[in-house]
Order: structure tokens, then sequence, then C-alpha cells
């Protein structure tokens, strides 16, 4: 049982440490991002927390009395600010223009739930120091004792309020441009990720907060449930993050170069890549690539690419795959079309697998194309 608890203490430790490195890599990455500031700051709350159970379970903070009075001072779990800094960072990810007012800067200030134990503490010092209180901080204890039991409720209430926000608002961007960017679906995995460790932080808290069960949860579980799912949350953010970082650095590199064509140039070749999807029909073609593409407009591959990574916004794959997406819905709601399998109208549009329309088909409409007949079939009646 020793060794198990030590592994568990160790991935706390290990998530904390890797969730202030990761942190600072966020922070402070070049070019600076507001987004990567906000997600920095994120996870370092979460290392925080994870560090100071840490040092609850090794005894670190009781070695003497300085230590406990610096750990009953200091704070060191700050939670309430979690949910607004999930929020904006969602909507700055997803949004080049956003920025963070004074009005929106309002959200944090329910932190003072997280400050409140600290406040009381200094209250305390200050009192017995001037002799107004009494040398017998067990009163105090208590207070904070059972304060720190009960704040978890608003900490857990503000968590899933925003993270019903962050839903809401990518649900809003759905049928928009940005919903086919990498961005919007490692957006919605966040909300996800954050959607199990409330369900797991809930079936703990229930319990935990029912003045009969409390002893007897920590006594059986302590605080691992919570904070080993934290620190694979930590992990993740960190990695996700700093990925993300390096692809637009990678996609500021392609922005160069349609930097270096004139905007004749581009529209010329926007419309010439339009004109071969909607007149020629070069969707059509199972093998279509960026050769043959570049061979049928007379344009360079490289001018292609640039153009759609940086002006329409779409690889060479998603903007033609787009084309043969809506020309299987199209198709789709023919009557005359009814009797023929989904397979067989979808090698018609374009695709040469049944595994791919299928994949890309879900991406583009939100369904499966089977899911998508019933719908117009059940429209019908």
């Amino acid at each position: 049982m020793g060794s198990l608890l030590q592994i568990l203490q160790s991935i706390i430790l290990l998530g904390s440490l890797q969730g202030i490195i990761s942190g600072c890599l966020l922070y402070f990455a070049k070019p600076r991002s507001r987004n990567l500031r906000l997600l920095a700051v994120l996870i370092w709350l979460f290392a925080l927390a994870s560090l100071n159970i840490y040092l609850n379970y090794t005894g670190f903070y009781y070695a003497n009395t300085t230590m406990a009075i610096i750990h009953a001072i200091i704070p060191m779990v700050i939670i309430m600010p979690v949910g607004p800094l999930l929020f904006f960072y969602i909507q700055s990810s997803l949004d080049a223009n956003f920025t963070l007012t004074p009005k929106q800067r309002i959200h944090f200030l329910p932190v003072i739930i997280d400050l409140i134990p600290s406040f009381v503490v200094i209250v305390y010092f200050m009192g017995v120091a001037c002799g107004i209180f009494s040398h017998d901080p067990k009163p105090w204890n208590a207070f904070i004792d059972n304060y720190n039991v009960y704040s978890d409720i608003p900490r857990w209430m503000s968590i899933t309020c925003y993270l019903a926000l962050s839903a809401s608002y990518l649900a809003g961007l759905k049928n928009k441009e940005v919903a086919q960017s990498v961005n919007y679906k490692q957006m919605q995995a966040v909300t996800r990720i954050f959607l199990v460790f409330q369900i797991i932080w809930l079936a703990y808290l229930i319990p935990y907060i029912i003045p009969a069960y409390t002893d007897l949860m920590l006594g059986i579980f302590s605080w691992y449930p919570v904070y080993i799912l934290m620190a694979f949350i930590m992990y993740w953010l960190g990695i996700k993050g700093y990925i993300s970082h390096l692809h637009s650095l990678a996609s500021s590199k392609k922005a160069g170069t349609v930097a270096s064509l004139s905007p004749g140039i581009i529209q010329e070749a926007a419309l010439l890549l339009q004109r071969s999807m909607e007149e020629d029909k070069m969707y059509l073609h199972p093998d279509l690539n960026l050769h043959e593409m570049a061979q049928h407009t007379g344009l360079p591959q490289k001018t292609i690419s640039a153009v759609l990574n940086q002006h329409i916004g779409k690889s060479f794959t998603e903007f033609v795959n787009q084309y043969r997406v809506e020309l299987l819905k199209e198709k789709l709601q023919q009557p005359a079309m009814s009797n023929f399998t989904i397979a067989a109208i979808a090698m018609e549009c374009g695709f040469n697998s049944k595994a791919t329309f299928q994949r890309i088909f879900k991406e583009f409409t939100g369904s499966s194309p089977s899911e998508y007949r019933k719908s117009l079939t059940d429209k019908e009646k």
C-alpha cells in the first residue's frame, strides 16, 4: 500500500512540475499570444494546487512552525479563476480579435472565495499580536477546516457554469467557417476533458461535503481521484498547447508566401481554383492531388497551397472534400437516389473509399451519412 501511495504522490508531483514548466513555455513563448498566456495561467493554478496537496502528503508544511505559518498565510489552492480562464482561452483561440476588457476582468473577482482562509489567518495573527484574541487557534482552525470543505461547492459550480458557456460558444460557431479548423476541434476536446473532470469531481464532492462521510471519504480516497486526473489534464493541456503554438508558427511562415504574392495574383488564383471545382468539377476525380490541380489550372503548386491555406483558409484536401460533401448531400436529397446505397452515391461524388467518405462527411456536417439520410426521411414524414 505504501508503494502505491508513493507512486500516486509521484504522479501528482511530476504533474505539478510539468505544469509549472509547460506554463512557463507557453506564457513566454514568442511571439506572445493572449490565448497561450491564459492557458499558461490556468495550468499554473492546477500545478499550484497539485504541489500544495503533495507537500501536505509528505508533511513538508509541518516540519516546523515557520513552514506551518507560511503555509497558512500563502494561498496555494486558487480555483475560482479556472472557469473564466477556460472560457476566455477558448474564445481567444478561435477569435484573433479577442481582447480581455476591464468588464470581463470582473469575472475573476470571485477569487476572494479562495483567499478567505489566508485572510482569516492574517486577522488571527494580527489580533493575537494586538492582544485582541487569545492564543488558542483551535476555533480558527475549525472554521478554516469547515470552510475548505464547503468552498469546493462554489468552485465546482463556477467551473461548470463556464464550461457550459464554453460549450454554448462553440455551438454558436458550428455553422461558421472556423468550425472546420483544427483549433475548433481542439477546443471541443478541451471542453470534453473538463466535463469528465467535473463529473468525477462531483461524484467525489457529494459525499465529501456531507459531515457524516467527510472523514470517511478522506480516509478511503483522500484527494487522489481529483488530483491524479488533474495531473493528466496538465500534461494534455501543456503538450497540446505547445504543439498548437508550433503549428501557428509554421502557418506564419506560410503566410510569408502569400505576402509575396500580389493581390491580383491571389484573386486570380482563387477564381481559377473555384472555377476548376464548380465548372470543371475536378473534385469528381477520386485521385485528385495538388500536382494534377496545378496542371489543370496552370498555377504553381506552391501558389495553390499558399492561396488555399492563407487566403481561403483551407488545406487542399479540405477544399476538395467540401465540394464532394455538398454534392453528396444534394444527391441524398434526391428521391431518385433513395434506391442506391450511400457508398455507391459517395463514389459518384469523387470519394474513393467507404471509410474516408464517412469520416469526412461527419467532420463537415456533424453527422454520419446514414444519420443525415434518416433526418431527411424524418422531415418528409
